[in-house]
C-alpha cells in the first residue's frame, strides 16, 4: 500500500472527485458490514474487526469504535504519509461511521453463508479498494503497517496479516469456530477484490 499511497499516477485527480469516490467506497463498506457481515457474526480484519468485537461485547454501535480507534493512527501517520492522505482517510472514516450508524436498525439481507461471504466480502473489498485507489484508507492498522514496514524487514502485508491473526483467533472465542472460519473466508474474498479494484 505504501507504493500506492506515494504513487504519482493519480495526482491529477481532483479533490472533489476523490471525495465523491471515497464517499461511495465508505458507503459500500458500511452496507457490507451492517447488512451482511455483522449481524451474521462475521468480522473483517484490522480496526474494523476489533470494532465489531467491541461492539458485540459492549452493545455500543460499531461506528463509535471505528471513529475512536482509527483516529489516533491517522494522526500518528500525519507527517509520514502527507496531509492529503490523512484528511481523505479521516473523511472516509467519518462517512463510514455515519452510515454504519444509519444502517444499524436494518436486518441482514441474507443469512446464507455463501451470500454473506461472497457478496459481503465483495462489497467490502470494492469499497475499501475504491477508497485506497482515490487516496485514502479506512483502517488504521494499514497506516501502522506502512510505518513499521519502513523500519523493519517485514512487508506491509505480513504486518497486517500478523495483526489480523490475533483478531480472528479472538473471534473463535467470542463468536465461535464456524463464524471465525466464515470471517477468514470473507477476509480472503475482500482482499482479492481490493487487489482487483486498485489496479
Amino acid at each position: 500500500m505504501k507504493n500506492y499511497v506515494l504513487n504519482k499516477r493519480t495526482d491529477y485527480i481532483s479533490i472533489p472527485k476523490r471525495l465523491l469516490f471515497i464517499f461511495c467506497g465508505a458507503m459500500l463498506v458500511a452496507i457490507a458490514l451492517q447488512l451482511l457481515l455483522m449481524k451474521n457474526n462475521v468480522i473483517d480484519g484490522g480496526i474494523v474487526g476489533v470494532s465489531i468485537i467491541l461492539s458485540h461485547l459492549t452493545s455500543i454501535e460499531v461506528g463509535f469504535f471505528l471513529l475512536l480507534l482509527n483516529t489516533p493512527f491517522f494522526f500518528i501517520g500525519y507527517s509520514y504519509l502527507g496531509n492529503r492522505f490523512i484528511l481523505l482517510s479521516l473523511f472516509g472514516i467519518v462517512v463510514l461511521s455515519f452510515f454504519t450508524h444509519l444502517l444499524e436498525p436494518f436486518p441482514s439481507i441474507s443469512q446464507n453463508p455463501l451470500i454473506v461471504i461472497f457478496l459481503g466480502g465483495g462489497l467490502l473489498g470494492l469499497g475499501v479498494g475504491t477508497v485506497i485507489r482515490y487516496g485514502g484508507s479506512l483502517d488504521g492498522t494499514e497506516i501502522l503497517a506502512i510505518l513499521f514496514s519502513g523500519r523493519s524487514s517485514f512487508t506491509i502485508g505480513q504486518i497486517v496479516m500478523f495483526i489480523n491473526l490475533f483478531i480472528f483467533i479472538s473471534a473463535i472465542f467470542i463468536f465461535g469456530l464456524k463464524e471465525a472460519v466464515f470471517s477468514l473466508a470473507t477476509f480472503f474474498v475482500a482482499y482479492k477484490t481490493i487487489d482487483f479494484s486498485i489496479k
